[in-house]
């Protein structure tokens, strides 16, 4: 998928302020610091979120209009263990409220370091996205911090791990190198329909 226009709309805290659904919208979910900043800024080819070097920073759902007609949606990252209870608990419910109510979402993006197996956190993810029936398909980042061969073990290992909940899709990427983002791109434009 090759955008032509791409701008931030805004960041949303509350589910009263979610813009007006167009013809989709595709999320992209993941703990924190596993990159989804620089994946999002890689399939678009501009430097339009913020990348952070403090986990735990994205506390919003920030939207990015593709070409007036599409949605790529950041989620808060997850599983930081400085943020408080209180704060946790009021993430989830307002990841809860999303994925419920967010009619025009059709497919989640779950980003999963690929240099790691998978933690709890992410099981977790993997499991909820499958009761609610949200579809979702997986992404490895930081792949070029491995070599060939060590991808091509953790990649097996993480499948395996994942196996029991089902098969889905894996996208191994490197934000830094690319490689990986125009397959991406490519399956994104088919989920859009182009």
């Amino acid at each position: 998928m090759q955008a032509r226009k791409v701008e931030f709309i805004k960041s949303v805290f509350s589910k009263n302020d979610y813009p007006q659904p167009l013809s989709g919208e595709i999320a992209f979910a993941g703990r924190s610091n596993v990159g989804k900043s620089s994946l999002l800024n890689a399939l678009l080819g501009i430097q339009i979120a913020k990348v952070s070097q403090v986990p735990g920073k994205t506390r919003a759902i920030n939207y990015f209009l593709i070409d007036q007609k599409y949605y790529f949606v950041d989620l808060p990252g997850y599983g930081y263990a400085r943020v408080s209870k209180e704060e946790k608990e009021k993430w989830n419910t307002f990841l809860t409220e999303y994925f419920y109510e967010r009619k025009s979402l059709q497919m989640v993006f779950l980003l999963i370091d690929h240099r790691h197996e998978v933690q709890t956190n992410d099981i977790s993810m993997v499991q909820w996205l499958k009761d609610i029936r949200v579809p979702f398909s997986l992404i490895l980042t930081k792949s070029d911090k491995l070599s060939r061969s060590q991808q091509l073990k953790m990649i097996e290992t993480i499948k395996s791990q994942l196996s029991f909940y089902g098969e889905y899709l894996y996208f191994p990427t490197s934000s830094e190198t690319r490689d990986g983002i125009k397959e991406l791109n490519s399956y994104i434009s088919n989920i859009f329909g182009e």
